[in-house]
């Protein structure tokens, strides 16, 4: 598994502000929606039950929301960086400014975690981070996301 089949092109996103959570899980529902053809009350509806359980804000200015839903053949991403950081409550109480969204089938088991941990690990790197910091061109952003990553890391 590897990023390049998570993540389309036409799901990369740079904005400049978003007020609150809420609104950037309509944004990612939104997303979801013109990129991929889902439901985007679905998504978000996803998105709140998920955090309710628990912020999906990991620190280092990162949050990886998630969620699995009815109806998905295949795991699905979508990537927002955010010009100004949004509170997100997350685990280091620092604002967050690079969001990776996950959407998997409900029945995906094992499959959704794998691709959980990929973009985690991704998104741990400083270097990928800085770049992604410092490039507002989604294509570019795209990119750098899915640039050869060892596939046996996430195998």
């Amino acid at each position: 598994m590897d990023l390049s089949k998570l993540l389309i092109p036409g799901a990369v996103r740079v904005l400049g502000q978003l007020t609150s959570k809420k609104r950037l899980f309509q944004e990612l529902g939104e997303v979801a929606g013109q990129a991929y053809g889902l439901n985007s009350a679905r998504v978000v509806d996803g998105l709140q039950e998920r955090e309710s359980l628990g912020p999906t804000g990991v620190g280092n200015g990162i949050a990886l929301p998630h969620a699995r839903l009815d109806d998905l053949d295949r795991i699905f991403g979508i990537f927002i960086r955010l010009e100004k950081p949004l509170d997100y409550e997350s685990v280091d109480r620092q604002p967050v400014d690079l969001i990776f969204g996950l959407f998997a089938p409900k029945d995906s088991g094992v499959d959704h975690l794998k691709a959980l941990a990929l973009v985690s690990r991704t998104m741990r790197d400083p270097a990928v981070c800085a770049k992604l910091r410092a490039n507002t061109d989604p294509l570019t952003i795209h990119a750098i996301l899915t640039e050869a990553r060892s596939p046996s890391v996430a195998a």
